[in-house]
């Protein structure tokens, strides 16, 4: 199982039946394919739909927030971006999924450019962050080149200031809360000196520590 294939399976574990949902571009987009049986989400996306459908069932006619093409399922509405935001904005997003470049020990993400490289923008991340109830980030642990990206500081502009509550990772799963930033699993052929070695941020361990639900090697 590749990287991506095992951290959007787990993350599909946090989606709760009935939850209506923003996945960002990229791997987030992958996490509708593995929800548990039983659990039915609504997909929303910043360019005016909520019910947005699996991939596999696109309209030509159709795209979603990253201009992708995309499907509906029964139940769908469609509305301008005013009342897409308006719903971001007012709390009414149970969960977003984004990906991430950096994360940092204090919940901060940075997903949204990198200094000197072209991008479109920010997109509807900034505003995601701060209205979803539950933000979740879905990323690789490391660059291609090895590199942590997760870090003590955030080195990247932000999208949000302590917005993170829970990071996957093809290695672990950290949550955040009084206690700061908590390892909670891990996958199952990794150790907790593994996870410290590729971190650069200090976190502390869940007396709980399970492995990895959802995810076999």
């Amino acid at each position: 199982m590749d990287a991506k294939t095992r951290i959007a399976r787990r993350v599909a574990l946090e989606m709760t039946d009935g939850d209506v949902v923003n996945l960002g571009i990229g791997l987030p987009t992958q996490v509708v394919h593995y929800l548990p049986s039983g659990v039915e989400v609504m997909v929303q996306s910043e360019n005016g739909f909520v019910g947005l459908g699996a991939v596999g069932k696109q309209d030509a006619n159709l795209v979603d927030a990253g201009g992708q093409p995309a499907g509906l399922v029964p139940g769908a509405a469609m509305f301008d971006s005013a009342m897409s935001f308006a719903l971001i904005r007012g709390g009414h997003i149970d969960v977003t999924v984004l990906g991430g470049l950096e994360v940092d020990q204090e919940g901060n993400l940075a997903n949204w450019m990198v200094p000197g490289q072209r991008v479109p923008g920010m997109g509807g991340a900034m505003d995601l962050v701060n209205g979803a109830r539950k933000v979740i980030v879905a990323m690789e642990h490391c660059t291609k080149k090895g590199q942590s990206k997760i870090l003590r500081q955030c080195t990247l502009p932000l999208t949000g200031r302590q917005v993170v509550d829970v990071l996957v990772t093809e290695l672990a799963v950290f949550s955040w809360g009084a206690e700061g930033m908590v390892l909670q699993e891990l996958a199952s052929e990794v150790t907790v000196a593994d996870v410290r070695d590729k971190t650069l941020a200090e976190f502390s361990v869940s007396p709980n520590l399970q492995t990895m639900k959802g995810v076999t090697v």
